[in-house]
């Protein structure tokens, strides 16, 4: 089990950045802190932040498009006891009916369940998205994973056949990011919503609203896969589209699930130029992130800084290209310098 413990190190360098630290369907880890995580830390601030996230929600309901009525769904998530106009199910529902919605509406579904019943993810969400997108590998590893949890091994491996075939690998996030970073703007932050000792002002209240929220959307169980795979690995069968599904998640939408691909590769395949590529390319990747973290810290002491990742949130694309933009608009390499290496993560 070497190579799984190697993918949980990995992940979890990943899952410590400030920015972007998804969890599993977060639905199942109980209602979705977002912002809550970022350094706010006086008790009035974090009041009034969640007070801002719902007069944001509440002027984004009166909308019928389905981009806006996910940003205010995706706003109003961690807010205590909102009115039923104003709960993630009711704005989900609504921005389903639009022709517009999408599979990143019904994605942001999989959440809407009840964690202590052990509904999450939403079945419902899940079927539809089968059918909205069954060319997408993130919909077969997400039921992998359900599959997998109630021992369905068949099931399981015909997920994954499904995935390894899949056209692309997108979670959806960097559509989280341009419809929260469009609605951001909808009202100015109030001034007791931020420190006003820190140079990012009402564009790191944004940012940090934008980032927070998005990085809290489901995700599939990446563990749950590479596990599959090391368990399967005398199975040719199985290694075959473990490695095919490595390709697809190296071109895909997340660095998490690039990180599995990279990771598959490395561990599955016995060419060894092929290995050496993979591990060469993991560590650039978790240098991009590593960078891309440093911006995000910059960018909550530095307005014009703020203001620039807003801009590229908005700009759609996914998590991934939102990363490189973001390198790429400082002048930061995307590979790291001869010879550097991460530190370890403790497990």
């Amino acid at each position: 089990m070497r190579g799984y413990r190697v993918l949980t190190l990995a992940l979890a360098g990943l899952l410590s950045m400030p920015a972007f630290a998804a969890t599993p369907w977060a639905g199942a880890q109980g209602p979705a802190k977002g912002p809550l995580k970022a350094p706010v830390a006086q008790k009035d601030q974090t009041k009034a932040l969640l007070q801002f996230q719902k007069d944001l929600a509440s002027v984004l309901a009166l909308r019928t498009e389905a981009e806006p009525l996910l940003g205010a769904a995706l706003l109003a998530r961690p807010l205590p006891n909102p009115p039923e106009v104003l709960s993630y199910h009711a704005l989900l529902e609504r921005a389903s009916r639009n022709a517009d919605a999408g599979p990143a509406v019904t994605w942001a579904s999989l959440a809407d369940c009840d964690a202590k019943a052990g509904a999450c993810p939403n079945a419902e969400a899940l079927a539809t998205l089968q059918k909205q997108a069954p060319d997408n590998a993130a919909v077969w590893l997400l039921k992998l994973g359900v599959d997998d949890h109630n021992g369905a091994g068949k099931d399981t491996r015909s997920d994954l056949a499904r995935a390894a075939n899949a056209r692309i690998y997108d979670d959806y996030l960097g559509s989280s990011l341009k419809a929260l970073a469009n609605s951001v703007s909808q009202l100015p932050p109030p001034p007791d919503t931020f420190n006003p000792l820190q140079g990012a002002g009402a564009a790191g209240v944004q940012m940090v609203i934008v980032f927070g929220l998005a990085s809290a959307q489901p995700m599939p169980g990446f563990q749950v896969t590479a596990k599959y795979c090391e368990d399967n690995k005398s199975d040719a069968g199985v290694v075959g589209d473990c490695l095919k599904l490595a390709k697809v998640l190296e071109w895909g939408s997340s660095p998490l699930g690039r990180s599995l691909g990279l990771h598959l590769r490395e561990t599955l395949s016995t060419d060894t130029a092929e290995q050496q590529s993979a591990k060469t390319a993991r560590m650039n990747l978790v240098w991009q992130m590593q960078r891309f973290a440093q911006l995000n810290v910059q960018a909550q002491g530095d307005k014009v800084t703020a203001q620039k990742l807003l801009s590229l949130a908005r700009s759609g694309g996914t998590e991934m290209s939102v990363v490189l933009a973001s390198l790429r608009a400082y002048g930061m390499p995307a590979e790291a310098p001869a010879g550097w290496e991460p530190a370890k993560v403790e497990q």
